[in-house]
């Protein structure tokens, strides 16, 4: 028999029965999405407490731990997977300001660098007023969380869209010019599609979408199905999404809307209707207008977030671009037929509104610390006299301190290539592209010659950092290292692996929700 709770009822008893915080929006979410049916009873909503059971018992209370400890091995510190904490911890603040593949959490440097109650570490290796390093810069995760912590933090990164977000995120600004700057654009950009019929078109083609995926793709009972089975997502999704092109092209044809350009020679041209080129055209002329230069920074990050999510590319495939788009597509993401964006104000509005509020946020969490991501390699940089170059009192500081330590993520092998994630940017800003000097990028490939190239990368990098490092250095690299390449490079470096942590790595992607971990080694000078 049904054990019926409210989303309220079902809140409170999954709080108590997890042992932790599960919100009323927690519970919606899991109806929305399938997981849980939703029963209609007495006109609200309510679910069955066996359902719940049944859903946390694959998902909470253990079992995970024990299965991926029999896949991955005993040694698995469940402690560092943080399953505790929600999304929005995650990627709180000023950590959300611009997507990036590769990145780790905040916690976890946190974890490390900051002295504080923990399990296993018998003494801090950091302290407030301290130097740390980041030879692999990314999008300034380490920096951040020093600045959280009152230490000092320097990054470095061979690409120059990366010290952009970092030093963005890290950097002081001035908000109530942000706000006034992103006010004037807005209107501005209204103004010209005001003079377009892109706006009037996508409005009409989401009602049509809307009534359509209502009828077809029912939310929550179509997703329950799926999840159990009773429909095959693939061919029903198929079917109804070659049944709304017609309506889809009739539009296309009726409001005249332009999807190709003349050229495909770059980014821009490939991945973006003509529409939305035109759009970003006089976005970013407004930008260059912009007299206060830290200002400009932070609303360059924001248009190149806008535009990444505006790409001619399913909702699916947005993180790893496939091929381009010119039509309505079922998409299993959302569980219904769903459009490629016409316009980027939409994104343009939400992205503006969001990081200004978590620009103030963070604002009020941040220390009296210096940060600072300098471009360049880590390989050969001098770290003091490029510090001193671009903020001298830091570049002082650090060379009468020196570097307490490094905490990083190096690339792996063959995953990424980290120039090309962002090409939209680098096409749109003119930044100068160095893939060549990339360590273990993705069109290297995995093989015998790029792991030997990656070791070699690695361990360069930290013969050269090592330079400017006190004595008794800590150093924290985080990887995945399938292949044992780190016992190599910390013997090529001098070094040694005194400690190393095998980490859970939960919630990486839909695609991929297997058992996989990374080791966080803790090297010192031999």
């Amino acid at each position: 028999m049904p054990n019926l709770l409210t989303i309220k009822e079902a809140s409170d008893w999954a709080t108590n029965y997890l042992n932790k915080n599960v919100t009323t929006s927690n519970i919606s979410y899991l109806i929305q999405y399938g997981r849980i049916k939703k029963i209609a009873n007495n006109g609200s909503t309510h679910v069955d407490k066996n359902d719940l059971i049944n859903y946390y018992e694959q998902s909470y209370n253990g079992r995970r731990e024990i299965e991926w400890k029999s896949q991955l091995g005993d040694d698995l510190n469940w402690t560092l997977s943080f399953d505790h904490l929600k999304e929005a911890d995650t990627t709180k603040h000023v950590h959300r300001l611009h997507p990036y593949k590769g990145k780790f959490i905040p916690q976890l440097v946190e974890y490390f660098i900051d002295d504080h109650k923990d399990n296993f570490k018998k003494q801090a290796y950091f302290k407030k007023g301290d130097i740390i390093l980041d030879p692999f810069c990314g999008s300034g995760t380490t920096l951040i969380q020093s600045n959280e912590l009152g230490i000092n933090a320097i990054g470095i990164d061979i690409s120059a869209f990366n010290g952009l977000i970092s030093n963005v995120k890290v950097h002081k600004h001035d908000l109530e010019d942000i706000q006034r700057e992103l006010n004037q654009i807005t209107i501005t950009l209204k103004q010209f599609l005001a003079d377009r019929k892109t706006i009037e078109f996508e409005n009409l083609l989401l009602n049509k979408l809307n009534q359509f995926n209502n009828k077809y793709f029912p939310v929550p009972d179509y997703k329950y199905k799926v999840k159990r089975g009773e429909i095959n997502q693939d061919e029903y999704g198929t079917e109804k999404e070659q049944k709304f092109l017609p309506t889809y092209w009739k539009l296309i044809k009726e409001y005249k809307i332009n999807l190709q350009q003349e050229k495909t020679d770059t980014f821009l041209d490939k991945w973006y209707f003509q529409p939305i080129r035109d759009e970003i055209e006089f976005v970013f002329n407004e930008v260059q207008k912009i007299k206060n230069i830290n200002t400009k920074k932070v609303i360059s990050v924001i248009f190149s977030r806008t535009i990444r999510s505006c790409r001619a590319t399913t909702h699916a495939d947005l993180a790893t671009l496939k091929n381009p788009i010119s039509a309505t597509y079922y998409c299993a993401k959302h569980g219904k037929v769903c459009k490629p964006l016409f316009s980027i104000l939409k994104w343009w509005e939400s992205y503006s509104k969001d990081t200004v509020k978590r620009l103030y946020y963070f604002d009020k969490l941040r220390t009296n610390t210096h940060q600072r991501c300098i471009t360049g390699d880590s390989r050969t940089i001098d770290i003091f006299q490029e510090l001193e170059k671009r903020t001298p009192a830091f570049g002082k500081l650090a060379r009468k301190q020196k570097i307490k330590g490094i905490f990083s993520s190096p690339p792996y092998v063959g995953l990424i290539d980290y120039h090309e994630q962002h090409a939209y940017a680098y096409d749109l800003f003119g930044f100068e592209r160095k893939d060549e000097l990339e360590i273990g990028p993705l069109f290297k490939g995995k093989g015998k010659e790029a792991r030997a190239s990656y070791a070699q990368g690695i361990s360069d990098v930290l013969n050269n950092c090592k330079k400017f490092l006190v004595k008794d250095y800590d150093i924290f690299l985080v990887a995945n290292d399938r292949n044992n390449l780190y016992p190599a490079i910390a013997e090529k470096a001098g070094m040694q692996i005194v400690n190393q942590y095998k980490r859970p790595v939960l919630n990486r992607t839909e695609k991929d929700k297997g058992a996989y971990s990374e080791i966080i080694f803790h090297l010192k000078s031999k």
